[in-house]
């Protein structure tokens, strides 16, 4: 009597379910593990201090202190830090995604010699320690009075940015025709007219990106306003944070209120542009 085998089509199906079940867990479980500070965060934020640091740990809090962030937001002056950190993106996402932006055009569309080297020496750049660079670019701002100003923090950005937004501009802006730039100029458009007019509206995928990048580490930036900032109504977002943390102890409950309340824009500008933050990544890979 013969046994019964299961069809080739039906195991692959099998397999095929089995994989992506594996995969679902994965992610859960990769997601449970990085939501699992913020809603710590959260969760803290609403307890009075003696609360939090009970074990096992209370997950929803009894009773919800709202008051915390009311306290956090009134006992230091977050409306000023709050005003010089918008001060802080808006020019630094002009100066950021605009300098690389022609950057990238320039790598991507312009043919001249030694080209390719000197987009190497670009990337090359990226495997710099930042650290290395904190000293000199110190002593140069001194030299030139600028400490204690956002100069230190803006004006680097207008000479090409970063160079990680210039490759992901250069290889984007390589997947647009060359045709239609060509076309363009048989019309009379400037190099100019042809970036601003027809390779920037195309290219909505990589500066959402830019974007983003921009914000995010403009928004949580630390060392920068730390070593060039020392007039307390000048300091930023992350530099108030530090305020909640004393010589005799730290306010972890105003602390945690203060850290949600500066996260909540973080998250509201990545959701709203998640899908052209992944289009922009996946394009910038497609061509060499």
């Amino acid at each position: 009597m013969g046994t019964r085998t299961m069809p080739a089509g039906a195991s692959l199906r099998r397999q095929a379910q089995i994989h992506r079940v594996w995969l679902y867990a994965v992610l859960v479980l990769g997601a449970v593990m990085l939501t699992t500070p913020f809603l710590w965060m959260t969760t803290s934020s609403l307890k009075d201090e003696a609360h939090i640091w009970l074990y096992p740990p209370q997950w929803i809090p009894n009773p919800l202190h709202w008051q915390n962030y009311t306290r956090a937001m009134q006992e230091h002056p977050f409306h000023l830090f709050f005003r010089n950190t918008l001060i802080l993106v808006v020019v630094g996402e002009i100066a950021t995604v605009g300098s690389a932006s022609i950057c990238g055009y320039g790598f991507a569309k312009f043919r001249f010699p030694g080209r390719e080297l000197l987009f190497g020496f670009a990337l090359a750049t990226l495997m710099l320690p930042q650290i290395v660079l904190l000293i000199p670019q110190f002593i140069i701002f001194r030299y030139l009075g600028w400490i204690d100003t956002y100069w230190p923090l803006l004006v680097p950005l207008f000479f090409g940015g970063n160079a990680f937004f210039v490759f992901l501009f250069r290889q984007f802006f390589r997947t647009i025709p060359d045709e239609l730039c060509e076309a363009a100029k048989m019309d009379g458009c400037s190099e100019l007219g042809i970036y601003g007019r027809i390779v920037l509206p195309l290219s909505k995928p990589v500066l959402t990106t830019a974007v983003i990048f921009t914000f995010v580490g403009t928004w949580n930036d630390f060392m920068g306003p730390l070593i060039y900032i020392n007039t307390p109504a000048k300091k930023t977002l992350a530099l108030g944070l530090a305020h909640f943390k004393g010589y005799y102890g730290t306010q972890w409950h105003l602390l945690m209120a203060a850290s949600v309340v500066v996260t909540v824009p973080v998250l509201i500008v990545f959701f709203a542009a998640q899908r052209y933050f992944v289009q922009g990544i996946a394009f910038s890979g497609l061509k060499g």
